[in-house]
């Protein structure tokens, strides 16, 4: 996954207001509740029909660490959706998006200024209109760099630019080589 995916993933799992089933026999029992049948729960975790049946009775309570990742991964995915969906509809509309990040900046700059690419750590709130942008592109399928360039522009007019009062002959300004990045809404 990429960077900025993961970013939006950590903070999605941050909005929930209760934590997912712990234990196995849990995981599975919600998996199935949600997806209807055991045949569908092992299609989407990689493990035959029998076993999940034995997950779900307890038979077997502990499977190979790479199964257990992904019936966990299954289980937060579907996690408590319409939580997720309230918090970004909210971060869209009306509070925005924190983006706190280590990363080299580079712009372009008239001539007569330094236009050298720098490592920063900044940690800057942008408007809801950058996270509606961020959210459409990833339901949309996305790649890291397009997302990546929504958050440049929203640094660029709100780190940068001060909201118009500095700096406008800056035209583009890029992110890349990001130690992390996070994000919060």
């Amino acid at each position: 996954m990429a960077e900025i995916e993961d970013a939006i993933e950590r903070a999605d799992r941050e909005a929930f207001t209760r934590q997912p089933p712990k234990t196995l026999k849990g995981q599975i029992g919600y998996l199935i509740k949600q997806l209807k049948t055991t045949r569908a729960v092992a299609e989407e975790i990689g493990v035959s029909q029998r076993s999940v049946e034995r997950y779900r009775k307890g038979e077997r309570k502990h499977p190979p660490k790479a199964i257990a990742d992904r019936i966990d991964a299954a289980v937060r995915q579907r996690w408590q959706p319409q939580v997720r969906k309230r918090r970004q509809q909210q971060a869209a509309t009306a509070t925005g998006i924190t983006v706190e990040t280590r990363a080299r900046f580079g712009y372009t700059a008239p001539v007569g200024t330094t236009d050298d690419g720098r490592f920063r750590r900044l940690t800057v709130h942008l408007p809801p209109a950058y996270a509606q942008r961020l959210f459409d592109a990833r339901n949309t399928g996305a790649g890291d760099q397009e997302m990546r360039q929504i958050i440049a522009e929203g640094f660029k007019e709100i780190y940068f630019q001060d909201g118009g009062s500095r700096a406008l002959e800056l035209s583009d300004v890029t992110l890349n080589d990001i130690d992390y990045l996070d994000l919060d809404y």
